[in-house]
């Protein structure tokens, strides 16, 4: 008899001993962000960027379960037909290789120079909701994040303004946010009263990236 009961009991133990680190595993896995966006994205204008890029600012904002990755681009368009596509980048297809549970777009200020803007501004929402979809196809289904882009300060620079960003282009992410379901994220708001943060009139310096991490983590953890 000692036989028989003997068999059952070292299948379970054997079992149980191969639960307890798939379970483990499980509550492991890491919250992973994907970061989309231009230079402001990748940390131009910030000292050390490396370090004090909102990317990286906003990971330890969040805390060890989340993975952020910084997958922005100097001079990226969200446009397909803009100088400098977002969509054609290797940066983008490392967006999508992620899998994020989250994505962060940050895209625009780029489309609002002239010979971007005048030519293909009718193509902004048709290619941003095409973008979202191309995220919202992955298997983790993640939480799509659209920002209202920091303030451009002055005449701006570079071909970059402001009266493009705040009439013609907001009222676009505005629309498009209500088409797809994704939430909007006023980075203007916080800086707009903050020139000095914006020394080239373009890129937030090293303060003005930790208040748009802070306003982004904000966000994600659901605080207002």
């Amino acid at each position: 008899m000692k036989r028989y009961f003997m068999i059952p009991m070292l299948l379970v133990l054997v079992l149980c001993s191969y639960s307890v680190p798939a379970a483990a595993d499980a509550a492991d896995e890491k919250i992973r962000i994907s970061c989309v966006g231009d230079s402001i994205t990748f940390g131009a204008g910030v000292k050390d960027r490396e370090k004090n890029c909102y990317p990286v600012v906003m990971n330890k904002l969040l805390g060890d379960k989340y993975e952020v990755k910084n997958f922005g681009v100097n001079a990226a368009t969200l446009l397909n037909k803009g100088d400098k596509p977002y969509t054609k980048l290797k940066a983008y297809k490392d967006a999508l290789a992620l899998n994020p549970n989250i994505v962060i777009i940050k895209l625009g200020t780029n489309d609002s120079k002239p010979h971007n803007w005048t030519q293909h501004s009718g193509e902004f929402e048709k290619d941003y909701i095409a973008l979202i979809d191309s995220f919202k196809a992955l298997k983790t289904k993640p939480r799509i994040i659209i920002c209202i882009a920091a303030p451009v300060v002055g005449k701006g620079n570079w071909g970059i303004n402001e009266p493009v960003m705040r009439k013609e282009i907001l009222p676009m992410l505005q629309n498009i946010a209500k088409k797809t379901g994704a939430e909007l994220v006023d980075l203007h708001t916080p800086l707009a009263d903050k020139p000095k943060l914006i020394p080239d009139r373009v890129h937030p310096n090293v303060e003005g990236a930790k208040i748009i991490a802070e306003t982004l983590a904000a966000a994600i953890k659901g605080k207002k």
